[in-house]
């Protein structure tokens, strides 16, 4: 029996109950950040893919499946693909006017996705966070509904290595604005990016409407370090294991370098 899979799991919670606008989210966060495998029509030229297109009602759709066994049974014989991480997915299928078919036939997700909430998903993870200047007056225990605590741990076990951990509290800001904080702790250089990007979409798909969070980014020894501590929720991001170094899948290993559509 196949195995099932994070997309099968979201996809069965999201038919489950249609009117469920936080299962759809869920399901989208889970493409986005999962690896598919985008079937093309010839090996790989350099920099640039050949998706392999099928039309349906006048509408066209990329193939792609979330394991390499899935789409070995789909084709039933030797096909050039490209794995590709969901995001970078949907930010080349976006404008493009192509859907998304998912498993077609060889699992319990399969599905069409049409392109207009493809360009959607694109333009969810596009949407970052703005940087802000602002002196906290003082930090609280957090109020933060578990949708968004949730949405945060799942988002945060993938983000191993970039800091050693996070904590969610409540704030009031001096000019006596509150609000949320999720405050990130000895981060490696250069991850702060990343980390709040990776907040942001917690934020977004934990469905919550007008939700807002700021981040910050503390040394260990820093007092407010202390705080966020004592009274927040605290995540702790994963320690990445050891790896042997292996030769990047090409096209699209570089995420700053997407690959081109012929």
């Amino acid at each position: 029996m196949t195995e099932t899979t994070r997309l099968d799991a979201a996809h069965a919670a999201m038919q489950a109950n249609l009117e469920d606008d936080a299962a759809r989210l869920r399901f989208y966060e889970r493409l986005a950040d999962g690896e598919l495998f985008l079937l093309l029509t010839e090996e790989p030229d350099s920099d640039e893919i050949s998706p392999d297109l099928f039309e349906l009602d006048g509408a066209n759709f990329a193939l792609v499946f979330d394991r390499e066994d899935r789409l070995a049974e789909f084709v039933g014989a030797p096909a050039p693909y490209a794995a590709l991480p969901g995001r970078l997915v949907a930010s080349m299928l976006a404008g493009q006017n192509v859907g998304l078919g998912l498993n077609l036939g060889v699992a319990p997700s399969s599905i069409l996705i049409p392109s207009d909430a493809m360009s959607w998903l694109a333009n969810a993870l596009k949407t970052g966070p703005k940087q802000i200047e602002a002196r906290i007056a003082e930090v609280s225990a957090p109020t933060a509904p578990d949708t968004l605590i949730s949405a945060l741990g799942v988002k945060l076990s993938s983000a191993g290595g970039l800091a050693s951990h996070a904590c969610l509290v409540g704030v009031t800001y001096a000019d006596g604005r509150k609000g949320h904080l999720l405050g990130f702790v000895d981060v490696v250089p250069g991850a702060e990016h990343a980390l709040a990007g990776a907040a942001n979409e917690a934020l977004t798909f934990s469905g919550l409407e007008a939700g807002e969070m700021d981040v910050g980014f503390f040394a260990n020894h820093d007092q407010v370090a202390g705080k966020l501590a004592a009274l927040g929720i605290r995540f702790d991001l994963p320690k990445p294991k050891p790896q042997k170094r292996l030769a990047p899948v090409a096209p699209g290993s570089d995420p700053n370098k997407p690959p081109i559509l012929k």
